[in-house]
């Protein structure tokens, strides 16, 4: 969403609604995946605590 109103206010609105449609939806993947790539660090820093708390 961000992007799109960067667009508009940058005055390069002519995108087509398909292609606002596809940068949203990137957009939601970007975000999806990098929550997934926080819970994967978060995992793995608890992993890595718990070896050296055992060791």
């Amino acid at each position: 969403m961000a992007y799109q109103k960067r667009l508009f206010i940058n005055g390069a609105s002519g995108m087509e609604a398909s292609e606002l449609k596809k940068v949203k939806k990137l957009e939601e993947e970007n975000a999806k995946l990098k929550r997934l790539y926080t819970d994967l660090a978060l995992e793995l820093d608890m992993a890595k605590y718990i070896i050296e708390k055992k060791l």
